[in-house]
């Protein structure tokens, strides 16, 4: 089976390559910008997404690619809006036309605006609470509409050894400064990447698409604050130089308003699939060792 993962270049796209490395299937990266990794595929060309999808006759497309810096989406909403709903229904279309699901990735911030207090489960409805989380459920309703076959896993929290995320600028600051404030009123739970990308090639190693479509969540298990999160990324690394310090998010003016409490609720996931879920401080522990390693 082809099966085409877009954002091949991107944290996901990564490591969904080292999950599928000995897989029989042939798994077609793509990026916006090539490399000798990745073939060239613009999303937001619906002309060259369907194209690409019907010569290499895709049964399956990974959509890791996406929007994702949620500050700069405040003053670049058209293009967010672009790569986050308009290339997802190019995508969706495509695939459908040739007889084939949509594996696409979400997120937590679809969530945000009313104050939650219980984990939030996949059948609440979106309260995003800026034009990042607003695109992105606006792709989960362009997958809705268009009729195609799909799984949307909407997560949270993303890191892994790949490109810039939380944990790697974190550990660049708690090994460089003296003291660090971090938020602890946003509560939620970190997301290893590779976890994420080893379920869902599990899936489609099992053909456990068909009669599974909707909508999961998946983020580790457990809940902690980025404060909390921060503590551990400097007690797993040592770097215990840092005075690491709890701060509201007033402190920290910024344009968008991030969700207080996005903990996902992943029963559904859980007993769809019957895959175990990692806590997140095993997690977390493992990706710093890779980072030891690899850095």
């Amino acid at each position: 089976m082809n099966i085409l993962v877009t954002g091949g270049n991107g944290q996901l796209g990564n490591c969904l390559r080292i999950a599928s490395k000995d897989s029989k299937d042939n798994y077609i990266f793509t990026d916006i910008a090539d490399d000798d990794r990745t073939q060239r595929l613009d999303i937001t060309d619906r002309e060259a997404v369907a194209r690409m999808v019907k010569d290499n006759d895709i049964k399956v497309i990974v959509n890791c690619a996406a929007y994702t810096n949620v500050d700069a989406a405040e003053d670049n909403q058209d293009l967010a809006e672009l790569l986050n709903s308009t290339a997802v229904r190019n995508l969706a279309d495509a695939v459908k036309a040739n007889g084939g699901t949509l594996i696409h990735v979400s997120t937590d911030y679809v969530f945000g605006k009313e104050p939650y207090n219980v984990p939030c489960r996949e059948d609440q409805e979106g309260t995003p609470t800026g034009v990042y989380g607003m695109t992105k459920l606006h792709g989960e309703q362009q997958i809705a509409e268009a009729g195609v076959k799909a799984l949307i896993f909407r997560t949270a929290w993303l890191y892994s050894e790949y490109g810039k995320n939380f944990v790697k600028t974190m550990l660049n600051l708690t090994a460089t400064k003296p003291e660090l404030k971090v938020v602890f009123d946003q509560t939620g739970t970190p997301t290893y990447a590779q976890d994420l990308a080893d379920a869902i090639f599990h899936i489609i190693e099992n053909r456990r698409m068909d009669g599974n479509e909707g909508i999961y969540h998946y983020s580790n298990e457990g809940v902690c604050s980025w404060f909390d999160f921060t503590k551990m990324i400097a007690e797993y690394a040592r770097n215990n130089a840092c005075d690491v310090q709890p701060c509201h998010s007033d402190e920290f003016p910024s344009k968008v308003k991030r969700p207080s409490y996005s903990v996902l609720d992943k029963t559904k996931f859980k007993e769809t699939f019957g895959l175990k879920v990692p806590y997140w401080t095993d997690s977390l522990r493992r990706c710093i060792m890779n980072l030891d390693v690899t850095r």
